[in-house]
């Protein structure tokens, strides 16, 4: 068969077996960059089949994928090449969240997908790094990229990727079919060593050692079959300690027996040494110079061997060897073997006396006892098919009946009952929700009862609250199994999405014109992404800032501007490789594409010329208002500066206003004229407690009038977040108070972990307030302990500090990117008396990075999040109440209170809050008092939230 090449929109030829970018259009991608693959082979259109030979019939070798008409202008046949196979590579980025320098390094995969034959965008190079003589004159070159590593999606591992001739610890015949069949072995990293060593062979039987079943002797450096050993041995050594064979045993005691000296023995250094195997190639010598074109142009040429259109092959921890020589071995890495008691089934001897006995009792698998017939109306004839449908519809007039599946399952199931007895269709009704199963001996529901408007307020409430946790919902409504809430979800998800879909389609038809996009802004390019004419607002790169490009691209989410220059948009789609400048802030553009400095007070509409010099007590005017300024600016309550409607939200009955990053805020666009905060909101849908004291600040608020319930809203104060525990926290208090965390970062909600908050937070005495019983955090400079919302109401510097981490310990440490520093980011409480260094740089709350996100919610997300993926809410609420339980006394012992073994008759009450409702109660001065009041008297949280009630 002849080589099929296609050509490409841009006139590059590949062929099978090239490297190739390849990406759907832009919309469809939403901004990602290209993706690398190999061409493994060309496809017919989905339902056209090849013939024997491979060959597709009336189709020419060579396809230019820019002309789909033949030179008369017909089309060309339904049999031409539309899809294509490729074999994926992954960016590191891709498959984790290390970041990684090098743009040209990717992963290889042993994964293939079959795509249109029109998302293939251009040629590329994709070789292993052994094969590069040059590496940094390789990296120089457009289009060249290169891999030593491989991810397998499936197990989510990587492993290491070697050249097949460096396997030599392997027997003669399936080290050749290796070689012969695959250009690269995948292997993990420990095994490499062994792989490229000489071959082993066991000193006793003299045949080859496989890595799992070797051991080696610690003196003489020889190797053994476990099984060869006398005794066998069960297993190796355990890590640190050595095993040698019975020679060399013995020769150790006879020469203890001899009484010769050991201790220059046990140092000898071995004369040869063995040298550390590495992949890497020879370092290049100082001088020599680096490699010509020819050399590239032949490295990049250089054929590749391929078995099944696979280069690789998984040789790892967990292959057996002998089966390489099987072509059709799975070549796929694995990640545990299949050998052993785990996946094997324990079969006890069989007696065929005692078979028979044993299951003499017990009815015939597959006969009428055990078998419950369904249905079967396709023994029935027509008439009777006829009479059941007609018997059917009239057992109910409900269209949403005629629809369930249990329903008319059921049906199905009594008319078939009666016709296998003989009785008239008639007889059969649906009165009784009960039905007996042969396989359960009892009568079950065949569906589950109504649920009436109480069940169903109450499961929205949870689902509110909780999301799909479905069992915290199920506690929520507490009439229902957990069985009926997940049934009930699914057909309350599935009325919802179809009310969705509606709204949809209604709003889709009733677009207006003016709405839909203009096909002159964008080229008629098959990607998607090429701007014709960048509007006014996108007139610069959102990347390097440039003004002047011959071709302009769609920018990915989250720049400045909505384009690219040429060199940025093709760096990114190429290589996902972006370097953002950063912007200034305060810096606006000038009219003549240059840039500067804006000063402080100066208009936004002033010329570009210098500002002439004035004397200290002149005065800038404003910026002008009216017409002339397009958007309407709000001041933030929480840095003081102003921002434009959308960036800082005004509460619509409060008239609180702050920054959206700075609150955990998301409005859409539309709503932004009707937010409201979150004190305000709960008002009406009553969500936490109408008491809104903050649980980690002491008494009420400062800025609050006497009968007034809710803080200012000429504060940032005001920013309250609900806790689990249907209480209110200040935002500064929950981001700053190390302990607490959120179910829910990127919207500040809802704050856990109060209870964990150590006694000494809660004991020491805030110096700005005199007050104690509010949790307290000291100065970053000085040993001063205050309340947060003490320390910003009395001016100290609160803001986020990035420190760098060294990098021994970068896999331990959560590693941010704020503004070009990186590093660790922690919050700072300074107090107003220190003077801050010049070089230490602290960012506001309201500061923003290059993506719009403010440096709160940048912390917040990396660190003030809560388990929520690996347990629900109530479990993680459990695992703290237990660590509260545990009370010291004053020799430090741990003392477990003894509840009161209260009877259900006599019902206890406690002494100081008089609540009734207690998980627990503890006898207190010849009384009981609840589990909140005996654990503040003891000093300890006893529930998620601060108790409302102490003891005096």
């Amino acid at each position: 068969m002849a080589q099929v090449s296609i050509t490409l929109k841009n006139g590059d030829k590949v062929k099978t077996n090239d490297h190739v970018y390849c990406s759907p259009s832009w919309t469809v991608r939403d901004g990602t960059p290209y993706s690398v693959a190999r061409i493994m082979e060309f496809l017919p259109p989905d339902g056209v089949s090849r013939n024997t030979n491979g060959h597709i019939s009336n189709t020419s070798d060579t396809v230019d994928t820019n002309n789909t008409k033949d030179v008369k202008g017909k089309p060309k046949e339904s049999s031409s090449y539309t899809r294509v196979r490729l074999a994926w590579y992954y960016r590191p980025s891709d498959v984790s969240d290390r970041p990684v320098a090098d743009s040209r390094l990717l992963l290889a995969a042993i994964y293939s997908e079959v795509c249109d034959i029109t998302q293939l965008r251009a040629k590329c190079y994709v070789i292993h790094r052994n094969k590069i003589s040059d590496l940094a004159g390789w990296k120089k070159r457009p289009d060249r990229f290169y891999f030593n590593r491989l991810f397998d999606p499936y197990i989510k591992r990587e492993f290491e990727v070697i050249q097949s001739t460096d396997v030599r610890n392997l027997p003669t015949h399936i080290r050749d079919v290796l070689i012969s069949r695959y250009e690269y072995v995948v292997a993990e990293k420990e095994v490499v060593p062994d792989l490229t060593d000489t071959l082993r062979l066991c000193n006793t039987c003299t045949e080859w050692c496989p890595h799992p079943e070797t051991v080696q002797c610690d003196r003489c450096k020889k190797f053994f079959h476990m099984s060869c050993v006398q005794p066998p041995l069960l297993a190796k050594p355990s890590r640190g300690y050595g095993w040698t064979c019975a020679p060399c045993s013995k020769a150790h005691e006879d020469k203890v027996d001899s009484h010769e000296p050991l201790g220059g023995a046990r140092h000898v250094t071995p004369s040869q040494t063995t040298k550390v195997k590495t992949n890497a190639p020879p370092a290049r010598g100082r001088g020599r110079p680096r490699k010509d074109r020819g050399q590239a142009e032949k490295e990049e040429n250089m054929e590749i061997k391929h078995f099944n259109m696979w280069p690789f092959r998984y040789f790892g921890l967990y292959t057996v060897a002998e089966d390489t020589l099987d072509p059709d071995d799975l070549i796929f890495p694995r990640a545990a073997t299949r050998v052993g008691p785990k996946f094997q089934a324990t079969v006890l001897p069989f007696s065929a006396s005692e078979s028979v006995a044993s299951t003499s009792d017990l009815d015939e698998r597959g006969g009428d006892a055990t078998i419950e017939v369904l249905s079967i109306v396709n023994e029935m004839t027509e008439d009777e098919v006829a009479e059941l449908e007609r018997c059917k519809r009239a057992l109910t007039s409900r269209s949403d009946l005629q629809s369930s599946v249990d329903w008319l399952t059921e049906v199905t199931h009594r008319l078939t009952e009666a016709y296998v007895a003989k009785r008239a269709f008639s007889t059969v009704n649906m009165k009784s929700p009960m039905r007996f199963e042969k396989w359960k001996k009892v009568e079950t529901r065949y569906t589950d009862r109504e649920w009436n408007d109480e069940e169903i307020a109450a499961f929205e409430d949870g689902i509110l609250v909780h999301g799909a946790e479905l069992r915290a919902v199920r506690e929520e409504v507490g009439t229902r199994s957990i069985q009926e809430v997940v049934r009930f979800y699914g057909h309350w998800k599935n009325d919802k999405l179809r009310e969705d879909n509606a709204r949809i389609r209604a709003g889709l038809t009733a677009k207006p014109e003016s709405a839909r996009p203009l096909s002159s802004e964008i080229s008629s390019d098959d990607e998607g992404s090429i701007v014709k004419q960048p509007t006014k607002a996108n007139s610069s790169c959102g990347a390097c800032r440039t003004k002047e490009s011959k071709t302009w691209w769609k920018a990915p989410k989250g720049l400045t501007t909505n384009v690219l220059c040429d060199n940025c948009g093709t760096s990114w789609r190429k290589y996902a490789d972006l370097n953002v400048r950063p912007i200034r802030e305060g810096s606006v553009p000038l009219s003549k594409g240059k840039s500067a400095e804006k000063r402080e007070g100066t208009p936004l509409t002033a010329p570009s010329a210098k500002r002439a010099k004035t004397s200290v007590s002149a005065q800038t005017p404003p910026p002008p208002a009216g017409p002339s300024s397009s958007v309407p600016h709000l001041r933030c309550m929480a840095c003081q500066k102003s921002g434009p409607i959308g960036k800082v939200l005004k509460c619509k009955q409060c008239q609180f206003r702050v920054h959206a990053g700075s609150c955990g805020a998301v409005v859409d666009p539309g709503d932004v004229e009707s937010w409201l905060c979150e004190l305000c909101q709960n008002v009406k849908t009553l969500e936490a407690s109408l008491n809104t004291n903050c649980l980690l600040c002491p008494g009420t608020h400062r800025n609050r009038k006497k009968d007034d319930l809710y803080p200012a809203p000429d504060t940032y104060l005001r920013a309250c977040k609900p806790t689990e525990g249907q209480g209110w926290v200040h935002s500064l208090c929950s981001v700053f108070i190390p302990e607490t965390t959120f179910s829910d970062s990127s919207r500040l909600r809802v704050v856990e972990g109060i209870s964990t908050v150590p006694t000494n937070r809660w004991s020491s005495r805030c110096s700005l307030c005199s007050q104690t019983g509010g949790a307290v955090v000291r100065c970053s400079d000085c040993p001063k302990e205050f309340h947060i919302s003490c320390a910003w109401l009395h001016g100290n510097k609160l803001g986020f500090e990035i420190q760098p981490v060294k990098s021994s310990r970068r896999e331990l440490t959560t590693i941010v990117n704020f503004n070009d520093e990186t590093g660790s980011m922690s919050p700072v409480i300074i107090c107003k008396e220190h003077t801050i260094s010049s070089k230490r740089v602290i960012y506001d709350i309201c500061e923003t990075n290059d993506g719009g996100e403010t440096a709160l919610q940048v912390y917040c997300q990396n660190y003030k999040q809560a388990p929520v993926s690996r347990s629900h809410a109530l479990l993680r609420k459990a695992q703290r109440l237990d660590g509260v339980l545990n009370i010291r006394n004053s020799d430090g012992a741990t003392v477990i209170p003894t509840p009161v073994d209260t009877k259900p008759a006599a019902d206890p009450c406690c002494l100081k809050c008089k609540t009734t409702c207690s998980p627990l109660f503890y006898p207190f001065k010849n009384d009981f008092v609840c589990h909140r009041c005996y654990f503040q008297e003891r000093g300890a949280e006893g529930s998620e939230d601060k108790p409302s009630c102490t003891i005096s």
